[in-house]
């Protein structure tokens, strides 16, 4: 059992480090995507923000899936679907084709993210001890892969579809070859001491679920300011280089790679609500000395703060969602993971709306406030009582050793 699960989570960390590399490298080279399909600055947004509305449409299907189809089979499909868009999007000539590879990718990716979230909630209650942040940490080693690769690229000048092309070739069988060992821990019915009628009755009540939803959206907004304003910001309001003004991004991924590969050691010790107030605690203090950093390097020490704090907070709100419904927890999670789009759509045209319509040093208090918010919000992630007793999560019994090959 014990081997199982440890190749049921090395294979997982192994798609979240993929799906890592894949988003970074899509969204490191929007530029080269623009000039290839000749897309103009009017029309580049409608064409960013289709992606996450598509994958918010993605989320909320595979919730009505997981209902037949077990989770692992779902991220099985999908995963080779989002490697094969990314490979679409460079390889088109017309903006159709990029349209069309754009919405594959979006459409996918949403049931991807789902479903990869599911899968880790439901192992992590099988391990019955934190695990969820070390999933989200192969991610953002993924992202830096990805986004090491996109500079190699452009520093070479390499077609987009030349710079694809391994990397889809290499993660393509990789992951499905990894995908016969992912667990699916029964997340949403668990048949042990009855609990299969309970998890009938069981449904995701939306007010219940709210303030995750919310912190869900408030972490996604920081995140996206970080991701698309940073260079920026260091460069016309803190007067850096343009060479300098791209180190914040990579700095932001390497601090939330170390936060997260340490989180969990956290969560086990201090617990999952002392770990939110503290992360968005840093967060904010991130978004106050960015605000009123004098120069570049302080600006930098700010985007540190910001990696090391919010790089807890979109982990552990999964893993509220999956003990605050341990019997339809899949349900809960595909819910939730909308709201990540939702806070990706909303932050980066609210940060440069304000900028623009007043100082990007005051639109940097907006994300510190909504963070803030994170610290009221972080009783939700408490331990929640269940039928065990103590709160505590027990590891399942049902289905526990099932691979998705076993489906």
């Amino acid at each position: 059992m014990t081997d199982v699960l440890r190749r049921g989570r090395a294979s997982l960390a192994f798609s979240f480090l993929a799906q890592g590399a894949t988003f970074a490298l899509l969204v490191t080279r929007i530029p080269a995507i623009q000039d290839r399909y000749g897309v103009s600055d009017a029309l580049l947004p409608a064409f960013l923000a289709a992606v996450p509305i598509l994958a918010g449409v993605g989320s909320v299907t595979t919730e009505q899936l997981v209902k037949r189809i077990r989770p692992g089979l779902l991220l099985r499909c999908l995963q080779p679907v989002v490697l094969l868009a990314l490979l679409g999007v460079g390889s088109g000539d017309h903006l159709a084709e990029l349209g069309i590879a754009l919405g594959a990718f979006g459409l996918a990716v949403g049931g991807l993210d789902a479903s990869m979230n599911m899968l880790g909630v439901s192992l992590q209650r099988a391990y019955g001890r934190s695990i969820m942040l070390s999933f989200h940490a192969a991610f953002s080693l993924g992202g830096i892969v990805g986004a090491s690769l996109a500079w190699a690229g452009a520093h070479w000048h390499l077609a987009l579809w030349v710079s694809y092309l391994p990397v889809v070739a290499v993660l393509l069988p990789a992951t499905l070859v990894g995908s016969r060992w992912y667990v699916d821990s029964g997340a949403s019915v668990d048949v042990s001491e009855g609990g299969e009628g309970q998890a009938q009755g069981q449904s995701v009540v939306f007010k219940l679920l709210l303030p995750l939803c919310l912190v869900m959206t408030f972490a996604y907004i920081g995140d996206s300011t970080v991701s698309n304003w940073s260079a920026k910001y260091l460069k016309d309001v803190l007067g850096s280089s343009e060479q300098l003004s791209t180190v914040p991004y990579n700095v932001y991924m390497v601090t939330t790679l170390l936060g997260r590969s340490l989180g969990d050691l956290g969560v086990r010790r201090f617990g999952a609500v002392a770990v939110v107030r503290l992360g968005a605690l840093v967060a904010a203090l991130g978004f106050a000395v960015v605000a009123v950093a004098p120069g570049a390097w302080v600006g930098m020490l700010g985007f540190t703060l910001l990696g090391l704090g919010l790089c807890v907070l979109v982990p552990q709100t999964f893993a509220a969602a999956g003990r605050l419904f341990p019997h339809a927890s899949d349900a809960a999670v595909a819910r939730l993971n909308v709201f990540n789009y939702v806070g990706f759509l909303i932050g980066s045209p609210l940060v440069g709306a304000l900028g623009d319509a007043w100082s990007y040093r005051g639109a940097m208090a907006v994300p510190m406030v909504l963070v803030l918010v994170t610290v009221v919000y972080a009783r939700s992630f408490a331990p929640q009582p269940d039928r065990y007793g103590g709160g505590h999560e027990r590891p399942r019994t049902a289905d526990v050793g099932r691979g998705s090959n076993g489906l």
